[in-house]
């Protein structure tokens, strides 16, 4: 999937959104130290993937960390377990540190930390290492219509 997919897909949505353009970086923590943004504010977009091969993309604030068990409980899953990067990559069609909250090659159940539900705006992926990605949150919302849940501590 080429980013250009992703813009046209942002297009034919009506989507709000701002790109920027940074050094290439794969964790939040690079990213918000390259661009100034708060790390609160960028969001890591896991994939996952449960004992019966399903994936799904946990969204939660760069600042805080994943917790699986309650990952697995918003999924109603036994149990879910995070990916290598090259699965992920090959999951969402996007480069770890570029995988965006929206539009993926497969179709992801979208889990969305409680804690981002709120803000008006989200930073993600913008579909390369090189490239933020900043959205409305109630726009990812609309498109991907996420399970809500406290899947971050």
């Amino acid at each position: 999937m080429e980013f250009v997919d992703l813009e046209r897909f942002l297009a034919e949505n009506n989507v709000w959104y701002n790109l920027i353009a940074k050094p290439e970086t794969v964790h939040t923590a690079d990213a918000s130290r390259q661009t100034g943004i708060p790390l609160s504010a960028i969001t890591k977009n896991l994939v996952c993937k449960d004992e019966n091969g399903t994936y799904a993309l946990l969204v939660i604030p760069g600042d805080r960390r994943v917790n699986l068990r309650r990952a697995a409980d918003a999924l109603s899953r036994g149990n879910v377990r995070l990916v290598a990067f090259e699965e992920a990559e090959s999951v969402s069609g996007y480069p770890p540190g570029g995988t965006p909250s929206i539009h993926h090659k497969t179709k992801l159940t979208v889990v969305l930390d409680k804690s981002l539900q709120d803000r008006e705006t989200i930073f993600c992926g913008g579909g390369t290492r090189d490239k933020l990605l900043e959205l409305k949150t109630k726009d990812v919302i609309r498109l991907e219509n996420p399970l809500i849940a406290d899947i971050s501590q």
